[in-house]
């Protein structure tokens, strides 16, 4: 639970939340040969049939299908951790690009919000004294659910200590 390093005491809750990818990196490669490889295998037969100028459509479709693959691997770089300590709640969220973003929350006012809508993914929210963050924009309702209930363990766990260390 007590990291060495930390500053802001010890470490009562840690979520690491990535973007889902169904696909492996290899298996992306895989794909993309398979479409350039199919690409390649028409387009050569509509050049002997005649129909040469699907060439270069058959490249273009190909070209964007490589920026499309490109683009959904490098969103899936994109990550965000929620840490609560002794004295903060921290939110960081890193781009796909590197840039970090930390948002820092008083666990002491923190509250956690789920908020259901009919036919649509939950939103789940950390509010402390006025500001509010949502976070796990990327999860599921289930996972939203999961989170939301364990943070909230969390908060409950880091602001009555003495009830959590008896044995059980």
């Amino acid at each position: 639970m007590d990291t060495p390093d930390s500053k802001d005491g010890p470490l009562y809750f840690e979520a690491v939340l990535r973007p889902h990818r169904s696909l492996s990196r290899r298996a992306l490669w895989l794909v993309f040969g398979g479409m350039a490889v199919a690409s390649l295998y028409v387009t050569t037969l509509m050049y002997f049939l005649g129909a040469w100028p699907v060439m270069g459509f058959n490249g273009v479709d190909i070209a964007l299908a490589a920026l499309l693959f490109w683009l959904n691997a490098r969103a899936a770089r994109a990550c965000e951790i929620i840490r609560v300590k002794e004295a903060v709640l921290e939110i960081t969220r890193i781009a796909p690009d590197g840039r970090q973003e930390i948002v820092s929350l008083s666990p002491d006012w923190a509250r956690v919000e789920l908020q259901e809508r009919p036919a649509a993914v939950p939103v789940l929210r950390l509010r402390a004294r006025g500001a509010a963050q949502e976070i796990g924009r990327q999860l599921g309702a289930a996972q939203k659910r999961d989170l939301a209930a364990a943070l909230k363990r969390a908060l409950e766990r880091r602001r009555t200590p003495h009830l959590w260390d008896f044995p059980a």
